[in-house]
């Protein structure tokens, strides 16, 4: 059987497995072949890929060779003309937001599985890719906040007058919003956290952050680990209370997103109007909207003397660790799919290789995006 690892688009510079993930699939007396320079960016050359046994091909044969196809954005129109029959697909595709792209996968004849779909269980942990790089985006967040405020983010006290410590908002304590209170507290920074969820408290107050409390939330319990719409009046007094907050901020990041919708705005026009001169927000929901009501998408927009940068692929900084982690996950799920033998076995008894799949046989398989497709 030949696995394949495309060359991810010009904006992405991760790769789906590192030269030292290839080891395992060799075990497995399985045919790796590469797309020349797919690693460049995550500082991996074709010589290692090489010294670790890949076979290094161009885009076309790979497509036309590989049973197993690894790549983390979806296919363009042209590659879906030449990719094998019957090939896996696997990556990160976003279906309930792309639903758009279901039809062209269902024509092609391949198996899609989406890692971003795999179900947030304890077992799916070792293979969580949202969870892997959320990690990563959220320490970038902190960290590129840092570098473009115009202020300190510690307190300094000096012969020449003292600096108060920044003052960090960040609205999501899921595992992005998590990693930003640790790094923003090891900077120096003051820290407040939102969320939906009463039950992410004693984690964000474990880490140092203050949590801000808004009562009347809808329960999330039931959801995933992902967030939940709320209704009228909770998102009021939700309004009211992010703005008390935000309009003393030097520094907010927001990290809120609802599967299949358009993210939240959380920071209106009113509450931008009336940030500090020289803030600066950090949305990485921006792919989805966005979480402030001028963010744009890969854009870095200046309203009202408040930076808003629009960044939802922040992973994609850190190419190494970040390639380095997403391909362990990929393994980790290949487990599920690949037989000792080294042949595809695909056992939709099992919720964590049903859950992520998107599209098998020329049928929708997974329910959310079949329900999002029919609507289309």
């Amino acid at each position: 059987m030949i696995f394949g690892i495309l060359k991810e688009p010009t904006s992405e510079l991760r790769v789906s497995l590192l030269p030292e993930h290839i080891v395992a699939l060799k075990n497995q007396k399985l045919t790796v072949m590469i797309q020349a320079e797919s690693g460049s960016n995550a500082f991996a050359a074709d010589a290692q890929y090489g010294s670790a046994g890949a076979e290094i091909h161009s885009r076309e044969k790979v497509l036309q060779n590989s049973d197993v196809l690894l790549c983390m954005h979806a296919l363009p129109a042209d590659d879906l003309q030449i990719i094998k029959k019957g090939a896996v697909l696997i990556g990160m595709y976003n279906p309930l937001s792309q639903t758009h792209l279901v039809a062209g996968w269902i024509n092609s004849g391949i198996t899609i599985f989406s890692l971003d779909m795999l179900p947030r269980t304890t077992r799916a942990q070792s293979m969580d890719v949202l969870s892997s790089q959320a990690n990563i985006a959220g320490y970038r967040a902190v960290i590129l906040a840092a570098a473009r405020l115009p202020r300190y983010f510690p307190m300094f006290m000096t012969a020449a007058g003292s600096i108060a410590p920044a003052r960090v908002l960040i609205l999501g304590a899921g595992v992005a919003g998590l990693q930003a209170i640790a790094t923003a507290k090891r900077l120096g920074a003051v820290v407040e956290v939102f969320d939906t969820r009463p039950s992410v408290k004693e984690e964000v107050m474990s880490l140092g952050g203050k949590f801000i409390e808004v009562e009347g939330a809808a329960d999330a319990s039931t959801a995933g680990g992902y967030a939940v719409e709320q209704t009228d009046e909770y998102r009021q007094k939700q309004q009211q209370r992010i703005a008390e907050v935000s309009i003393k901020a030097d520094v907010i990041i927001t990290t809120a997103q609802i599967p299949g919708r358009k993210a939240p705005v959380l920071i209106t026009e009113d509450i931008l109007d009336k940030m500090k001169p020289g803030a600066l927000i950090i949305d990485m929901a921006a792919s989805t909207g966005g979480n402030t009501a001028r963010t744009k998408d890969n854009e870095t927009v200046v309203y009202n003397h408040v930076s808003i940068i629009g960044d939802s692929n922040l992973p994609a900084g850190m190419p190494a660790d970040a390639s380095k982690l997403y391909g362990k996950n990929v393994l980790n799920f290949l487990a599920l799919i690949i037989s000792k033998e080294g042949a595809v076995n695909l056992n939709f008894e099992d919720d964590l290789v049903k859950g992520a799949c998107v599209v098998h046989d020329g049928e929708v398989v997974n329910e959310r995006v079949k329900e999002n497709f029919n609507a289309l």
